[in-house]
């Protein structure tokens, strides 16, 4: 069966962000971190113009590079997970059934980049996979616990290109939109 050219995606199936493991963010970590139960994973292309004016009428117009916004949005997250998105550091003390996870963040830690790789299915029997490479939380990152509801967290932010070639990913990359004939997870 071909690749259907106009894909319908439906539903969110898995978001999973990796951090980046060095200090010029040019490597990513060996495995990602799942957001479980995730309810949003939405992005919006946006760009800046300045437009050249003259003779009292718009001569051209020119694009300063496109700077997506992201957000985010589960049911509860791992502290590693929040750990990736806010920084700061995940300790865990104490042997089962006693043990006890702590994630604390200090007025030093600055909030890293990661990546974010979401997954939806597709009506055809394959999937459709929107990757940004390098984001950082630019928004308020939030986490609502009230009564009778569930824990739901939140993060939003923006989206920069790649400092450096990453694997076969070049340099300069922002995003990707992968549509697959055969359904395959996120790795």
């Amino acid at each position: 069966m071909p690749l259907n050219t106009i894909p319908l995606p439906y539903g969110l199936r898995d978001v999973r962000i990796t951090p980046f493991t060095d200090p010029t963010n040019t490597a990513y970590a060996a495995l990602s971190i799942d957001l479980p139960n995730s309810q949003t994973f939405q992005f919006t292309d946006a760009e800046d113009f300045e437009d050249l004016r003259g003779d009292d009428k718009l001569q051209a117009s020119h694009g300063k590079g496109t700077e997506p916004t992201w957000e985010l949005g589960a049911g509860g997250i791992s502290l590693e997970a929040w750990a990736s998105i806010a920084g700061g550091t995940v300790t865990t003390t104490g042997v089962t059934p006693n043990q006890i996870k702590t994630y604390r963040k200090l007025i030093t830690d600055i909030r890293p980049y990661f990546k974010v790789e979401g997954r939806a299915i597709s009506d055809s029997g394959g999937d459709f996979h929107p990757v940004l490479y390098r984001c950082k939380a630019t928004g308020d990152l939030n986490g609502s616990l009230e009564d009778g509801k569930f824990w739901i967290t939140g993060a939003k932010g923006k989206g920069y290109s790649l400092p450096a070639t990453i694997g076969s990913i070049p340099a300069d990359s922002v995003y990707d939109l992968v549509q697959n004939e055969t359904a395959v997870a996120i790795p």
